[in-house]
């Protein structure tokens, strides 16, 4: 077996990425503290074709070359926004018709196995803080929460595992029947 080289991969340019279809999803980042993380969840919505990426609260912004350590050029294919709050994040993606999920550990939760998102449907899927995970207030607006089934002693992901995890389910669901 030989690896493929880089101008076999056939990669969209920006231009490119920004015409295509896109996966129905906006991440929305409430208070995410590392910007390595914040980088990497770019490069992973990028690599999902994410319609955008919602940054709230002390979710650092790009440009930022801690971002840009992870995200590999993703910020200028990824539309962001910055709210200073997510609850001001979660009101406007509301309006534009996003059904809001949490990705939490919470009660009456939906295992993610068993989720099925509805094809006509938009998400704006809220990844929460690395010690605090989504802020109550979120979770107090949500219309579902999804929460990834764990099996060993930690019991919680790195969030760019979660965000790899969950936007591949999403993608290959909508995608991939």
């Amino acid at each position: 077996m030989r690896k493929l080289k880089l101008d076999e991969l056939n990669r969209a340019t920006v231009d490119e990425f920004k015409a295509q279809d896109k996966l129905p999803v906006a991440v929305v980042l409430d208070n995410v503290r590392s910007m390595h993380n914040i980088g990497s969840i770019f490069r992973t919505s990028d690599g999902f074709a994410v319609e955008q990426i919602c940054l709230c609260g002390i979710t650092a912004q790009p440009p930022h070359r801690e971002i840009e350590k992870t995200a590999l050029g993703a910020t200028q294919s990824i539309n962001w926004t910055y709210f200073e709050t997510p609850l001001q994040a979660v009101e406007t993606l509301r309006a534009d018709g996003y059904k809001i999920i949490a990705i939490e550990q919470a009660e009456n939760s939906i295992m993610l196995n068993t989720f099925a998102p509805a094809a006509n449907a938009k998400y704006a899927l809220i990844f929460g803080n690395e010690v605090n995970g989504v802020s109550d207030e979120v979770m107090q607006q949500i219309d579902a929460c999804i929460e990834i089934p764990q099996f060993g002693t930690k019991h919680s992901f790195n969030i760019v595992v979660s965000a790899g995890i969950v936007l591949w389910d999403f993608f290959a669901k909508l995608n991939l029947k």
